[in-house]
């Protein structure tokens, strides 16, 4: 590997509103290497990355390619100068034929008309270097999506890229096509080519990587040979904990079980539920008056479990049973008609209607449980939003006020008083308490344990461990989008939690 970076950044700054993306972060990537960038949502790998390629101009610091300062005010720019950037979504036609896709806006021409075979040719060849053969005859689209990933990367090296930077790009392969995916990257870092990689799964981390660089809060925590960064010092490093070595390998003293392992029937019990490519067979239980916790890193499968779950993505693999009866919960119509409800992970897309006052985002879920010839009247209305109002404790002006001019919190506490409107068996929580003050996260998980206390079953996610170790009662710890065990009682520690992300089973 050569001494003299290829890309390095020294200093780079970029700043949104109210948020510090990147601080002063220095990066370094050689030629002929592959470097992973690892680190927790928001840490800043995003923002990097488009500052490298283009996508944002940086406000204080410099970019260096070759040595030399460099400055690409778009990603035509970045792609000229051999910087070739694949995302987690192939950005490719789809409609195209794979010889379209690697040779787009530069067909060879011969008398003025585009030489379909010269085309044919070169797309077989540029294939033939990741040993690859394929019809590129044929549209993009009849191939599934590893293949996809493999013409973009054909597409890369046949423009002479010096850099390729791929974006969580194994996101939607299965062990088969990530291994294939892998031989490429490799054959590719033997002719030279530097990568960068980014992914939230810690076994591929260690399996492609030569060096890894850890984010925490848009700063770089620090650069580190894989070869010598045990991977419970680098789950540590992620998200933040100090002392990291005795944290993760120290046993605490065993604390009391406060909630005592229920006896009757699960109210939902899942058994081998999967989704290819997204979440391994699964088995989960969840029993009325208690609070299952979902533990693991971004990318280990916490929020495709919820989304299963719930009906907003389709299993193709496993059961569900409620109440011990085999159910098919094909949609969130069919979840919610079971006493289901979920307060997704982004509020702002996925929960809140903005512009509609507080009564009206409080009763959408049961206007649409109801039916929408069963109107609720606007008395009703009112009653149960100052209902709500009041018992989680929701600071506003009135019920007529807009959710958007609530905080983070607020919105939040709404969220949860549209599904209890609907008088929900099991409420699943993903990130509740994300982005809103300490105060508030207490006020509301505090709620939460009080509904649980009355009977509601509650899956509940955070990517803070911390959290999910105060408040749940057993906690399933996701890695890598499969479960790898299940505590309880003393064994529900934080320590513990770590170690088993990490990956030591012992």
């Amino acid at each position: 590997m050569s001494a003299t970076p290829l890309l390095e950044t020294v200093g780079l700054s970029r700043t949104f509103p109210g948020v510090r993306a990147l601080d002063r972060v220095d990066f370094r990537l050689f030629p002929g290497e592959i470097h992973t960038l690892m680190g927790q949502n928001g840490a800043g790998k995003s923002t990097l990355i488009n500052v490298l390629t283009g996508v944002h101009e940086p406000e204080a610091g410099e970019i260096r390619l070759a040595g030399r300062s460099v400055r690409f005010s778009t990603p035509q720019e970045a792609e000229a100068a051999g910087i070739q950037t694949l995302y987690q979504e192939v950005n490719l036609c789809p409609n195209l034929s794979v010889a379209e896709n690697i040779f787009a806006g530069r067909q060879p021409r011969k008398r003025g008309l585009i030489d379909w075979k010269t085309i044919h040719r070169r797309a077989a060849e540029a294939l033939a270097q990741l040993n690859l053969s394929l019809d590129v005859t044929q549209s993009l689209d009849t191939y599934p999506i590893a293949m996809q990933q493999m013409v973009a990367i054909a597409r890369a090296v046949s423009v002479d890229a010096r850099i390729l930077i791929l974006d969580e790009p194994t996101s939607s392969l299965d062990e088969g096509e990530v291994a294939r995916l892998f031989e490429v990257l490799r054959k590719l870092k033997a002719s030279g080519i530097a990568i960068l990689f980014v992914t939230h799964f810690l076994e591929q981390t260690y399996a492609i990587s030569d060096r890894i660089t850890v984010m925490r809060n848009g700063e770089r925590e620090g650069e580190y040979l894989a070869a010598d960064l045990p991977v419970q010092t680098l789950v540590a490093k992620m998200v933040g904990l100090q002392n990291a070595g005795e944290r993760l390998t120290q046993a605490e003293a065993p604390r009391h079980d406060e909630a005592a392992a229920s006896t009757q029937e699960p109210y939902l019990a899942a058994q081998g539920v999967a989704r290819r490519g997204v979440l391994n067979p699964l088995d989960l239980e969840v029993q009325p008056g208690q609070i299952l916790g979902l533990a693991g890193l971004l990318g280990s499968g916490r929020t495709e479990t919820a989304r299963l779950l719930f009906g907003a993505d389709k299993a193709d693999a496993g059961a569900v049973r409620i109440d011990g009866k085999t159910v098919k919960l094909s949609s969130p119509r069919d979840a919610v008609k079971h006493g289901m409800a979920y307060c997704p992970e982004d509020r702002k897309k996925e929960g809140i209607v903005a512009d509609l006052s507080i009564r009206e985002n409080i009763v959408l879920a049961l206007q649409a449980q109801l039916g929408w010839w069963r109107m609720i009247s606007r008395a009703r209305q009112r009653e149960l939003a100052n209902q709500y109002i009041a018992q989680l404790g929701i600071k506003a002006r009135d019920a007529e006020q807009p959710i958007g001019l609530l905080s983070g919190g607020n919105q939040q506490k709404v969220l949860l008083a549209r599904w209890l409107a609907t008088e929900p068996r099991l409420l699943i929580l993903d990130e509740p308490t994300r982005g809103i003050d300490v105060a508030a996260k207490f006020e509301i998980m505090d709620r939460v344990r009080a509904l649980c206390a009355k009977g509601l079953g509650i899956l509940f996610i955070s990517s803070e461990i911390s959290e999910v170790v105060r408040v749940s009662d057993r906690i399933a710890v996701l890695r890598d989008r499969r479960k790898v065990a299940e505590l309880a009682g003393a064994s529900r520690s934080e320590h513990e939690v770590y170690n088993l992300i990490a990956g030591d089973r012992r």
